[in-house]
């Protein structure tokens, strides 16, 4: 395993843990952990890249020269990236080449739980069905289960757009809304998600699976989600700065909302939750004026059609 904090690795590998995000979930015996690129990927086939949307552009460029013809790529990286809109595999295809056998790993797995050996399923999506499989089953244990898919840009959409939607929930609970409000927040939250999954590409069935509704349940309901947290904290008055300070990790959902308007607008695609969190994170809207902006939109049809018949 390699990190990019000489002092930490440093820390993790007398430790054998990483005490300052996962404290009490001890490495495997045969995790070694580097501070060098070269000595973590000498001989390596497989490699697993685990950051922010915002830094995976710097990670594949710094991993290229150690990229072979037979090498093979994942991720558990979830957004768009900012300017570009472009999703991670697009990324990774356009830094390392299309023709390598890329995945991506997603769905609804805090880190803690996980840690704790607590069970949990997730989905990793491939371009190619060996690799898709192959991970599958070198990942998966007694308390880990891995499902196979080929839709990567329905696994990927899910992963981006849920971060947003937390940050929905985590304002409406924080405001006192109650449950009506919130299951309505993702059920809605889960049709904007597809609609703008299947302009890209996807299956619309992928949102219903673990990288879809799954992620999204689970991000949007338990205060262990980041991007719940920071709503919690904007509903209580805070400033997104206050609330990154308070949570002390990245929030992905932040710079996801902003990404997401701009893929959603540039494709003409209706987003209303998400448009009323860019406008709060970016445009100085107070969360009541957004529920009240959400709520006095023109009555439609379920499926989407106008009218309220």
């Amino acid at each position: 395993m390699w990190g990019r904090d000489s002092a930490h690795v440093a820390e993790m590998a007398e430790a054998r843990e990483n005490a300052r995000y996962l404290p009490g979930a001890s490495f495997p015996y045969n995790l070694v952990v580097h501070d060098s690129l070269d000595a973590t990927l000498d001989g390596i086939r497989d490699i697993l890249i685990a950051v922010p949307s915002h830094a995976l552009r710097e990670i594949a460029t710094a991993i290229k020269p150690f990229v072979a013809e037979d090498t093979r790529v994942c991720w558990a990286t979830k957004g768009f990236e900012l300017g570009t809109g472009k999703l991670p595999h697009e990324v990774i295809a356009e830094v390392l080449g299309a023709s390598l056998s890329l995945a991506v790993l997603s769905g609804p797995t805090f880190a803690k739980e996980v840690g704790d050996g607590l069970p949990t399923a997730l989905t990793i999506a491939s371009n190619g069905s060996d690799f898709a499989g192959d991970l599958a089953k070198a990942l998966s244990g007694p308390n880990f289960r891995a499902y196979t898919s080929d839709d990567i840009v329905g696994v990927e959409v899910g992963g981006a757009v849920k971060n947003v939607l937390a940050i929905a929930a985590g304002m409406s609970d924080g405001l006192g809304f109650g449950a009506n409000t919130r299951i309505a927040m993702i059920t809605r939250g889960l049709v904007e998600m597809t609609r703008l999954g299947v302009a890209l590409g996807a299956r619309k069935e992928t949102f219903m699976g673990l990288a879809g509704m799954g992620d999204l349940v689970l991000t949007c309901t338990d205060n262990l989600s980041r991007n719940r947290r920071m709503g919690l904290a904007l509903a209580a008055g805070k400033s997104v700065k206050e609330a990154e300070t308070e949570i002390q990790q990245v929030v992905e959902g932040v710079m996801a909302a902003e990404a997401v308007h701009e893929v959603a607008d540039k494709l003409g695609i209706e987003m209303p939750i998400c448009q009323q969190v860019y406008g709060i994170l970016y445009r100085g809207l107070s969360p009541r004026e957004a529920v009240g902006s959400l709520m006095s939109r023109e009555l439609k049809r379920e499926d989407g059609s106008a009218g309220a018949t």
